[in-house]
């Protein structure tokens, strides 16, 4: 696992996610970046991330590679942050999801390597 990962993960699992943000044209991205993929600046500040977002996409996995596949099936999510960046991950305590639901963004850790998960907020 990269290490910007686990250090993106690690905030995450610390309730204290972190986004990029553009001092030039506020344009948001998550790490890593260096250059500002919409300006081309080198001013990407860390940000504080929300820890809910929206749900924007969603697909049921019934088929995976041999390492997981005992664990099908399993559902990913993608879901966009109010601050404009989205980030996908495995669904945890729900059967169903539908677009537009709010999930909270968490991790788990998994053969010592961080998984990105979204669990619904109600």
């Amino acid at each position: 696992m990269q290490q910007w990962f686990t250090d993106f993960a690690e905030r995450i699992d610390d309730g204290d996610p972190i986004y990029l943000g553009c001092t030039e044209c506020e344009t948001t991205a998550l790490p890593p970046r260096s250059v500002c993929p919409e300006c081309g600046s080198r001013t990407l500040e860390n940000r504080e991330l929300s820890t809910t977002a929206t749900v924007s996409a969603a697909t049921t996995i019934f088929s995976s590679i041999p390492r997981y596949d005992d664990e099908t099936p399993y559902t990913v999510v993608v879901a966009r942050f109010d601050e404009g960046v989205r980030l996908t991950g495995q669904l945890r305590d729900a059967d169903d999801i539908n677009r537009g639901d709010e999930v909270a963004v968490g991790v788990e850790k998994r053969d010592g390597d961080w998984l990105v998960t979204f669990s619904p907020t109600d």
